[in-house]
């Protein structure tokens, strides 16, 4: 049966991405959501696109782009250093660049171009980084930027109860849109959550990799998750993002 699996924040972590897409297992005919944040923290950002690009290759995958993709693209467009994304993981990210051919980045660069904001599939369920503002859904979004930036959404489903009904008059209008929206961007880790969290049609999957969380990959068919081992404990000799 074909799986459609959703995967939250990486943040350079490839040994926490390959031990969940060995749990995983990964088959042909599956389709692989990837949420965003590559790059950015863990020493092997680079090698955690290059996985990318050539898994890419052998089964279906939707990479969307997140803030921190935005960074480092922008980054291997003109060789500029954002100073605030330099303090944020930029600095291990181009570490993790040593090595890497001109030629070998131009194919990253064309990579992380080629990413798109958001992914709605045929069941109308839609996939994004961060958020939306736009009550009228997506593609009437003013500032493409909320996309990989915006919190409310998760924010606004945070202060609801999680048992009404969508045919509620509260129920938020911009949730109604979808019959489900899976997020990453802000981490579970937050609230003091190391799985998946689900308010309302909404379902967070950043575990909280970036810091001393985890890699998570969701089956959004049966819910069940797989998870890598926290971060610190793959990176032992690194000190991880202390920033948010």
């Amino acid at each position: 049966m074909k799986r459609t699996i959703a995967i939250g924040d990486i943040h350079g972590g490839l040994r926490a991405l390959t031990q969940v897409l060995n749990k995983v297992e990964v088959k042909d005919e599956d389709k692989l959501i990837f949420v965003g944040d590559y790059v950015d923290g863990w020493s092997e950002a680079a090698q955690v696109i290059q996985l990318l690009v050539e898994l890419s290759e052998k089964v279906t995958c939707v990479c969307i782009k997140g803030n921190h993709d935005v960074w480092t693209e922008a980054w291997l467009r003109s060789g500029e250093v954002n100073p605030v994304w330099y303090m944020h993981g930029g600095k291990e990210t181009m570490e993790s660049y040593e090595g890497f051919s001109d030629e070998e980045k131009q194919i990253h660069l064309n990579f992380f171009e080629n990413m798109p904001l958001y992914h709605l599939d045929d069941e109308n369920r839609l996939f994004l980084h961060a958020g939306f503002t736009s009550v009228k859904g997506v593609e009437a979004e003013i500032n493409p930027e909320y996309f990989y930036l915006d919190r409310t959404l998760w924010e606004m489903a945070l202060t609801m109860k999680t048992d009404i009904p969508e045919d509620d008059s509260i129920f938020p209008k911009r949730l109604k849109l979808y019959k489900e929206i899976y997020i990453g961007h802000t981490p579970t880790t937050n609230f003091g959550v190391d799985v998946p969290m689900n308010v309302l049609n909404v379902w967070n999957i950043d575990t909280g990799a970036a810091f001393k969380g985890k890699v998570t990959a969701l089956n959004i068919d049966t819910k069940a998750f797989y998870q890598s081992d926290n971060l610190p404990d793959l990176y032992p000799d690194e000190p991880g993002r202390n920033k948010s």
